[in-house]
């Protein structure tokens, strides 16, 4: 027997979700274990129409809903002119100073993985540590990292 698209499509409703801290949930428990926690990261990937997808290859994955930026900044530090992130996958990378931006009082940057770029959500903890480096200047503010500076639009 084969399955129709409609029925493909129901099956593909996971019941996992993605909250603004980094967190997976399924059917309302919180997915507490490391290593499929680490899964869920590997697997997280968007459609080309922008839904976010768990996905195993091209044809097997199920979608998830994702509160926020599908990524998080757990925290940040300065190392020297470098400002290095902790990601909710737990990878640590340089900061993407170009993509920083406000959104209301959050900020947020890019990270790439498997060749797209993602949203990430930086913790309070992250963009105090930010806050360290960030001046005003003319009414706007700019991060500034040795001796060049961004906008944080």
């Amino acid at each position: 027997m084969q399955l129709t698209d409609e029925q493909i499509e129901k099956l593909r409703q996971s019941g996992v979700r993605l909250d603004a801290d980094g967190r997976f949930w399924h059917e309302g428990g919180e997915v507490s274990h490391v290593g499929m926690r680490a899964a869920f990261f590997r697997w997280l990937d968007r459609n080309p129409d922008g839904r976010y997808v768990l996905r195993l290859d091209e044809r097997r994955f199920v979608y998830l809903d994702v509160d926020d930026a599908p990524y998080s900044i757990r925290s940040l530090r300065w190392e020297g002119a470098r400002a290095l992130v902790r990601v909710s996958d737990d990878a640590e990378e340089e900061l993407d100073y170009q993509s920083l931006r406000m959104v209301g009082d959050v900020a947020y940057c890019t990270v790439r993985r498997k060749d797209k770029s993602f949203d990430a959500r930086l913790s309070n903890a992250a963009f105090s540590a930010l806050t360290e480096h960030v001046r005003q200047d003319d009414g706007h503010f700019v991060v500034e990292v040795g001796a060049r500076e961004f906008p944080l639009k």
